[in-house]
């Protein structure tokens, strides 16, 4: 935001523009006609900066003898950390919802909460039940003898995990394959006829917990029926971002996650989708978000969440850090009509419009270097 008021009398001093409003003052006299301009620090989330001119040109190396600004403030060396924070909802992480992939009738359902491991049964269908095994690769076809991929080697890791020998554990679905698969059949009441069928497994990462149901026993189920929603079984933190702050979102970060009774454990981001939101129906557009997936790390974590089955909690993300650098009040900063930023040392009794870099906004401070800027420089300040 950019406004600018002329000012008009030689004697006047520019002015130094606080939360957008352009507030002149007088500190002597001066030959020149002065511009002032009130520019916004968006980034610092605060607006203290002034725009000044000498004759059209840039102030920096202009040196004022009389008229010293109100205040000054020191440079001063220290690390900046620039932190955001987003609400999130602690509980086990995004539910998935599971699908029917075969017809019949549902004949056993867990209850909610329940928590299923590897080779147990999810559900049942015709009193036969559908059984979770761990993978990354949804269920997408029949298995048999002669087919190959990475869905067979992630069948035979999970025959291997359960106890079942006699194959070797790769992407080749052999008859040795074929013939655990009948004796893992055999073993839950299925027909042995050594072919997975689709929809008889369904493949999760890791133990699931039932979040809620999405049909009843006896109902009737067919491909693409849903049945349930799940998720993990260790707590996590869900957040959603915008996608301007999908920076914040890096996979592995260090978070800090208030809880309702201010106590503050330690995150790790552990998974990042983009998801998208549909419209609502009334003519609302779809929005794309970020949804991010917050670990709990540590006992002492785990056990300050244990109070809490679901929760609206506080994660702060860390956006930024700059070790030892130099650094002043955003309120010093002023912009220069040529473009950039300057700040007005003070020396004695005179000061001089200096133009610096600026780097990290934090706090209130930003980082900022340039000629003769160092620690303990005296700079200007508004009132």
């Amino acid at each position: 935001m950019t406004g600018e008021a002329a000012v008009e009398n030689p004697e006047d001093r520019p002015g130094r523009a606080v939360a957008g409003e352009a507030r002149p003052r007088r500190r002597g006299r001066r030959g020149r006609r002065i511009a002032v301009a009130a520019v916004a620090a968006a980034a610092a989330g605060a607006a203290v900066t002034a725009t000044l001119g000498l004759g059209g040109g840039s102030p920096a190396g202009g040196t004022v003898e009389s008229g010293l600004p109100p205040k000054t403030a020191g440079v001063t060396r220290q690390t900046l950390v620039d932190t955001q924070s987003a609400d999130g909802e602690l509980g086990y992480g995004p539910a998935t919802t599971a699908t029917s992939r075969l017809s019949g009738t549902l004949t056993r359902l867990p209850d909610t909460g329940d928590r299923i491991t590897r080779g147990r049964a999810l559900y049942e269908v015709d009193d036969r039940p559908v059984t979770l095994m761990y993978g990354a690769l949804p269920a997408y076809r029949a298995l048999s003898q002669g087919v190959e991929g990475p869905d067979v080697e992630q069948l035979e890791r999970n025959l291997k995990a359960l106890g079942y020998r006699g194959f070797t554990v790769d992407e080749e679905y052999t008859y040795a394959t074929a013939e655990a698969v009948m004796r893992w059949q055999e073993d839950r009441g299925l027909e042995e006829t050594g072919t997975v069928e689709l929809g008889r497994v369904v493949f999760a990462p890791h133990a699931v917990r039932v979040e809620s149901l999405q049909t009843g026993e006896g109902d009737l189920t067919a491909p693409g029926g849903k049945v349930l929603a799940y998720t993990g079984t260790t707590r996590a933190v869900t957040v959603e971002l915008d996608t301007a702050d999908q920076r914040l979102a890096k996979k592995g970060a260090k978070v800090t996650v208030t809880l309702p009774d201010d106590t503050t454990v330690r995150g790790r981001v552990d998974e990042v989708t983009t998801v998208i939101e549909p419209g609502d129906g009334q003519g609302g557009d779809a929005q794309t978000k970020v949804e991010v997936v917050v670990g709990l790390t540590g006992r002492n974590a785990r056990k300050a969440v244990g109070a809490y089955a679901l929760a609206s909690v506080d994660v702060s993300f860390t956006a930024g850090t700059r070790k030892n650098v130099l650094t002043v009040p955003v309120a010093a900063l002023l912009a220069l009509q040529e473009g950039g930023f300057g700040v007005e040392v003070v020396k004695g009794s005179t000061s001089t419009y200096v133009p610096v870099r600026t780097g990290l906004f934090s706090g209130g401070r930003v980082e900022i270097s340039g000629d003769g800027i160092t620690e303990g420089t005296a700079v200007g300040m508004p009132k």
